[in-house]
């Protein structure tokens, strides 16, 4: 074919073919399906993969093949959805690509949102961040993965996390244990992240000695968050005032992230998200920035990004 070209794609360490090809070759296909317009075919040949297609096609399947490649040599367990971040990669190869720090293993963006997201998690002088988007994009788990990265760094004292207990037929006051015990249920996908990206044992004697703190949004009241890593999860389900009362605790020297999805909220009817509203009257106001993640930065399984574009075009026809 006329414009076709062919190489050969080497890994450094051979043992890896098999894990950037994929189970099944899958890593492969999905190369393909995301270079087809170059008519891109990729195959596993002897220690290497053979590469065919138009001459930018080889190269981003080339650069999407090597990234992958130094992401398995900070985590040889990254998957599927890594390697999907791999291609973004290769498909903006000017842009940053930061990763966070000083964790068990390196954490490192797989989308150019989540990269836009990182650098901004990260930037001095923007200690107000908002993280909004679907399930699955990793607004909350690089949220935590930057405060765990700043408390390893001593850059930050403590890391406290907040978010409201939208209750599922239950109160609080009925469940049993203290605070910390009646809230758990809804922050063990916080504390999963965090014993990822540092060690349950470590996570256990931060928890021990307060530097990692849990509290629920009413018990933030009158207080002055000082030289802290603060996360407030779930705030589409924060009212107005509650989302006011919390982003106003932040003291010197400290960093908020706000993190939620405005498309899932559980308040009452007719009971305001107090995250549309501080998005709309913070939109530009210095010290501030936001990401807004859609379904392209879903890294779930495939079939939860398609489900979320069905409920978008629904939710768009409904308008």
């Amino acid at each position: 074919m006329k414009g076709t070209i062919t190489r050969l794609y080497t890994p450094e360490n051979p043992a890896q073919l098999p894990a950037i090809c994929g189970p099944q070759h899958r890593n492969l296909m999905k190369l393909e399906m995301a270079l087809i317009d170059g008519k891109l075919d990729a195959e596993s040949q002897g220690g290497s993969v053979r590469l065919t297609g138009s001459a930018d096609a080889v190269a981003n399947a080339e650069a999407a093949l090597a990234a992958f490649e130094r992401m398995l040599k900070s985590n040889p367990d990254a998957g599927e959805d890594a390697f999907e971040g791999a291609i973004d990669q290769a498909r903006a190869p000017a842009e940053s690509y930061g990763s966070l720090s000083g964790l068990r293993v390196p954490v490192m963006p797989q989308t150019r949102m989540q990269a836009k997201y990182i650098d901004l998690l990260t930037k001095p002088g923007t200690d107000l961040v908002f993280g909004v988007g679907p399930a699955g994009t990793g607004k909350t788990f690089l949220a935590v993965a930057a405060g765990a990265a700043e408390l390893r760094k001593k850059t930050k004292e403590r890391l406290i996390i907040t978010r409201p207990a939208v209750e599922a037929g239950e109160n609080l006051g009925f469940l049993p244990g203290d605070l910390e015990e009646k809230v758990e249920p809804y922050l063990r996908p916080i504390w999963d992240a965090l014993n990822e990206v540092l060690g349950a044992d470590h996570v256990e004697r931060m928890r021990e000695k307060k530097i990692i703190e849990v509290a629920p949004l009413a018990f933030m009241r009158g207080r002055t968050l000082k030289n802290a890593f603060v996360i407030m999860d779930e705030a589409q389900n924060a009212t107005v005032g509650q989302t006011k009362m919390v982003l106003t605790r932040l003291g010197r020297d400290s960093r908020m992230v706000v993190t939620g999805d405005p498309g899932q909220v559980d308040l009452p009817p007719k009971t305001p998200s107090g995250l549309a509203h501080a998005l709309r009257i913070l939109d530009g106001v210095e010290g501030s920035g936001r990401v807004e993640f859609t379904a392209a930065d879903v890294r779930r399984h495939a079939l939860v990004a398609r489900i979320i574009r069905a409920y978008d075009k629904d939710a768009e026809a409904s308008k």
